[in-house]
């Protein structure tokens, strides 16, 4: 009788904590988060409907513990294919930004910072870039560490996130192991020498400061951006790398 008390009570502790580590660990939209949370009420009802007995274990429990299974071992891709679908049915029909529509079998979706194109046929993807020091550029005339700043830059943005990292899972398969490698070459010589070529400039713009920001400021901009950006947290080991070297950069010139 406690068990059966206890146990929706549980359910809906674990499920929310699962919700909050998914929105951690993964750039999810508003809509997105949304859909996740009426997915995982239903399951909790159902779920809890069991323990108390009102519906037979076998006939719902398998179904659901193989969804569960799925869900939680391809997260990462379902938000990429959530991506995808979204962007095939953002394409455009008129006028300038639609030349690219479904009659020529292509489809774009614009956010803040990219306008992304998809081929239907081939599946190819690439993007023109609205804003930022790559304003202008196409995605396949930057390399992998540009797009990676790209992504520093944009970070506050969601939707141009999951683009990005659509793109980057497509033209550059093995992105995370080479942005983790390049983050632990040579440790410390490798952290120096990237340090002695970051300008003042650059780092001040990676932290969001001004010039003339006081020690202070600086770890504190640093301590706020790493929050969001440290691998523990979801982030790139890259773009972590990038932040701890402008902190060092702005240090070293108010030693």
């Amino acid at each position: 009788m406690i068990f059966r008390l206890l146990g929706p009570l549980l359910l809906i502790g674990l499920a929310w904590w699962g919700l909050l580590r998914v929105r951690q660990h993964y750039s999810l939209t508003k809509q997105q988060f949304r859909w996740l949370v009426v997915l995982t009420s239903v399951l909790v009802l159902v779920l809890a409907l069991i323990l108390m007995g009102r519906l037979p274990v076998q006939a719902v429990l398998a179904p659901i513990i193989f969804l569960l299974t799925f869900a939680m071992r391809n997260a990462h891709w379902l938000m990429q294919l959530a991506s995808m679908l979204r962007l095939r049915r953002s394409s455009t029909g008129s006028g300038p930004a639609g030349s690219g529509g479904r009659r020529s079998g292509s489809s774009t979706v614009k956010t803040d910072w990219l306008a992304m194109e998809l081929q239907h046929s081939t599946g190819a993807m690439d993007g023109r870039v609205l804003q930022g020091q790559f304003q202008g550029k196409r995605l396949s005339q930057l390399g992998l560490p540009d797009l990676l700043e790209l992504a520093q830059e944009s970070q506050d943005d969601a939707d141009t996130l999951q683009l990005l990292e659509a793109y980057l899972d497509r033209m550059h398969p093995d992105w995370r192991e080479q942005s983790d490698s390049a983050s632990g070459q040579t440790g410390g010589e490798r952290a120096h020498q990237d340090s002695d070529t970051m300008s003042e400039s650059l780092a001040l713009e990676i932290l969001g400061l001004e010039a003339g920001a006081t020690r202070e400021e600086i770890m504190a901009a640093h301590r706020r951006l790493m929050q969001k950006l440290h691998p523990d947290r979801g982030g790139s080991p890259y773009l972590a790398q990038r932040l701890n070297e402008a902190r060092d950069v702005l240090l070293g010139k108010r030693a």
